[in-house]
């Protein structure tokens, strides 16, 4: 099963980008984790915010918080396509590392992915 690629892209063939349907959960979740709650017009809930957090002093707390946020949010917006096992998040100086632990509901497919921005 295709889907669109994100971000959005015209491919060598002039036509919209696709990409294989478990890539795509994986942008999904990025999209999720990395668009700040009001950056979506019509959709000003969604997001995670945790680019806030990034100049934020390091501390056991501040982790435990931005992994609850994380949860929170993709339990919000994507709980009926995957099943979330795990979240660990990093804060290294101005650097973010997420690193995911799920299931694909629709494939069984068990996947780790990580994410960072430098900022």
């Amino acid at each position: 099963m295709q889907q669109i690629a994100y971000p959005f892209q015209i491919d060598e063939r002039g036509r919209v980008a696709d990409t294989p349907y478990e890539d795509h959960v994986e942008q999904m979740i990025e999209q999720v984790l990395f668009t700040n709650p009001g950056e979506r017009v019509n959709r000003p809930d969604f997001g995670c915010g945790i680019l806030q957090l990034i100049f934020a002093s390091n501390s056991d707390e501040l982790a435990t918080t931005t992994q609850f946020l994380i949860q929170g949010a993709l339990k919000s917006w994507l709980d009926e396509i995957i099943v979330l096992e795990d979240v660990d998040v990093n804060n290294d100086d101005s650097r973010l590392i997420i690193t995911i632990q799920y299931v694909i509901s629709q494939t069984q497919q068990r996947k780790v992915s990580q994410f960072s921005r430098e900022i």
